[in-house]
């Protein structure tokens, strides 16, 4: 799980920054949304953010899908950006490294990840874990004369030669992980990292995020999808009643042939298809004549059902996997987007039932949600962003201020600027 990240000179986050899962001493929703670590560290599962336009939201998301793009990001040449971001609205900032640091847990035992790095080049990069009180060095990674300069942990039994192959494929702009993968050998202490992060954090989900052909693919791959989407779509009073997905192969747009013909064999022609999904939703109609169903589909360019269907079908889908598919972590920015808020509010009770230690953030402009701490989710889940005069975001929790617990309604406080995090000044 994880615990917390510090982010410095990235995008609109110019000081450090941290965000933490950390859970207060509150005992609401304990079983369900707090995972006990240890006796002295409790993590939450869920954080929703609030902020106006422009104010950071976004990029935190962005800080932490930063992370596992760059884990895994391949590159022959080593001028190749790293597309990292550096806080712009700064004489100094452009030209210094940006700065990230994770800390996480993978089987009760902790790590701390750190990152400085620009769009050249990676300056320092270095994994420590806590089997006891005192931190241990598994690998530390510096630059000289633009070179990648590699350190194992005294306790760790690395062969020359692996050192050397993994010092020979780290890339001034490439991680340690991209070079560690390409070794075939077995560094227990770091892999169990590795492989806990290459499968935790999901794709991130925006606005913009299209999920219809990913929830389809789902559907055929898992049995058990779609009666965990059916069971939700009931429960928020739709009338659907069965979905069913196929594949479907057509042949290829004349006017696409064309152009592909000039590369290809002429008796290719007719052979030219492409694979498309199509899902068909049930809806149970009672009428004068009794119970009748029809379908609506979504199919490539034809989507005869809602959007606000279209966007809970994709939502749920990715919190299943979320859910069953051992993965860990999961962002969605602007969870509004096309849907009621009580179907927000559906969605979010749905992840947070789960007995899971999986963890997610919201982005939301929907204040009515604050109104549901202690109902819904916890206090200390609340977080707000602020854009500060010198344009930075300054990020803070409902938490931090006192008298929260003897407010009669945290969203009329938010409104009437108790917390800051709003436009009007």
């Amino acid at each position: 799980m994880i615990q917390e990240l510090k982010i410095t000179n990235f995008l609109s986050f110019k000081d450090e920054t941290v965000f933490s899962f950390e859970a207060s001493n509150d005992s609401f929703a304990e079983a369900q949304q707090v995972v006990r670590i240890n006796e002295k560290t409790r993590l939450l599962r869920f954080a929703i953010l609030y902020g106006y336009n422009a104010s950071g939201k976004s990029n935190l998301l962005k800080a932490f899908m930063f992370l596992p793009t760059f884990w895994n990001k391949k590159h022959d040449d080593p001028d190749e950006s790293t597309d990292v971001t550096p806080f712009k609205l700064d004489t100094d900032t452009p030209h210094q490294p940006s700065i990230f640091e994770l800390t996480f847990w993978v089987e009760g035992v902790k790590y701390v990840y750190k990152l400085a790095i620009d769009s050249h080049q990676v300056y320092e990069e270095s994994l420590y874990n806590y089997t006891s009180s005192k931190k241990t060095m598994l690998f530390e990674r510096s630059l000289k004369d633009n070179q990648s300069i590699i350190q194992f942990g005294p306790s760790l039994k690395v062969a020359k030669n692996t050192k050397n192959n993994i010092s020979d494929f780290c890339l001034r702009n490439v991680s340690f992980f991209v070079a560690r993968k390409k070794v075939n050998t077995n560094i227990q202490e770091i892999d169990k990292a590795q492989e806990w992060l290459g499968k935790a954090f999901m794709p991130g989900i925006n606005p913009g995020t299209i999920l219809t052909r990913y929830a389809q693919r789902n559907c055929v791959k898992e049995d058990t999808l779609i009666p965990y989407l059916l069971s939700f779509l009931r429960e928020a009073d739709f009338n659907i009643k069965n979905i069913t997905t196929e594949s479907v192969d057509d042949n290829l747009p004349e006017k696409l042939k064309e152009k592909l013909i000039s590369t290809l064999p002429i008796e290719m022609k007719d052979k030219l298809s492409f694979t498309h999904w199509r899902t068909l939703f049930d809806h149970e109609i009672h009428n004068e004549r009794g119970t009748e169903t029809y379908q609506l589909k979504i199919e490539e360019d034809d989507e005869e059902e809602s959007q606000g269907t279209i966007r809970t079908f994709g939502l749920e889908t990715a919190i299943y996997e979320l859910l069953h598919r051992h993965r860990q972590f999961l962002t969605i920015d602007e969870i509004e987007t096309s849907l009621h808020p009580k179907l927000q509010e559906r969605i979010l009770y749905d992840f947070l039932k789960a007995n899971s230690q999986s963890q997610m953030i919201v982005t939301t402009h929907n204040d009515g949600l604050m109104d549901l701490a202690d109902d819904l989710f916890r206090k200390d889940s609340i977080w707000f962003t602020e854009k500060k005069p010198t344009g930075a975001t300054d990020l803070f929790k409902l938490t931090d201020f006192k008298g929260v617990n003897r407010l009669p309604s945290i969203r009329e406080a938010y409104r009437n600027k108790r917390f800051g995090a709003t436009l009007m000044k």
